[in-house]
């Protein structure tokens, strides 16, 4: 648990998943960001890239770019077991007070991190990145398919499980660690709707969340399958909503 090593400021978690093409460049740029943030400040910040099982050298190229990038270091989850196990093996792991996932393909520019940065406090512990806020732009944008499966999605799970919340599945989001610890520790779904039981769990804890406007940059390469992906996020919702329902979940008041 990262509780138990030196605590910092900042954790970036990116889940990645056979990402050797796509992981260097965004490692690069999130360094450079961060390097340029925390200039002048005591601002103290880690990398952390869990490698879900990866058949690509994804893990080796992480720990080759480690030479070069300080404060990154990999975790490696053997064997594949999604996407939302990756997170949460990072959040858990991660050191930071505050600690951010993001997409291993930067879809989330990281100059868009001071936004989320600056709605988290004891107060409201948790900060969305939204796509569809007042304010929100896509400076690239997607392709119909996955605009129509993203809208359904988000119907589908705002009537059900978190209702007022505008977008639970843009891939950043900012926690402090006591939020992190409590809500990761709980998750159980390891596929694309792991967010959405993690906002579930935070809704019925009486965590604050604040969901805020970013500007997405589309990456043409995504591995979203629109049918396929879209029928697995109801199975998980519906999952989600009998863990719920059993007390799976554990105490649900903070």
């Amino acid at each position: 648990m990262g509780s138990l090593a030196a605590v910092i400021d900042l954790s970036i978690v990116i889940p990645a998943y056979n990402e050797a093409q796509r992981l260097r460049p965004t490692l690069d740029r999130v360094h450079a960001f961060l390097t340029a943030f925390a200039a002048g400040t005591a601002l103290t910040w880690e990398i952390l890239v869990v490698d879900d099982g990866s058949q690509d050298g994804t893990a080796d190229l992480v720990d080759r770019v480690a030479a070069e990038i300080p404060h990154l270091r990999c975790v490696r989850q053997m064997p594949n077991r999604g996407k939302g196990a990756a997170v949460r093996v990072g959040m858990l792991e991660a050191r930071g007070r505050i600690r951010v996932m993001c997409d291993a393909d930067c879809s989330m520019p990281p100059e868009e991190l001071p936004k989320l940065l600056a709605r988290v406090s004891d107060d409201c512990p948790i900060a969305i990145g939204s796509r569809y806020a007042d304010g929100a732009a896509v400076a690239q944008k997607q392709p119909l398919y996955r605009r129509v499966w993203s809208r359904l999605a988000n119907k589908v799970i705002q009537r059900s499980l978190v209702p007022g919340i505008r977008d639970t599945q843009c891939g950043f989001k900012a926690f402090t660690a006591a939020a992190a610890e409590d809500l990761f520790a709980r998750g159980r779904i390891d596929g694309w709707a792991f967010d959405l039981e993690i906002l579930a769990i935070a809704r019925r804890r009486g965590y604050a969340i604040a969901e805020v406007a970013v500007t997405w940059l589309d990456d043409k390469r995504s591995r979203i399958n629109p049918v396929k992906d879209a029928i697995k996020v109801v199975r998980e919702a519906m999952a989600i909503r009998a863990n719920l329902s059993r007390g799976a979940y554990g105490a649900l008041t903070a």
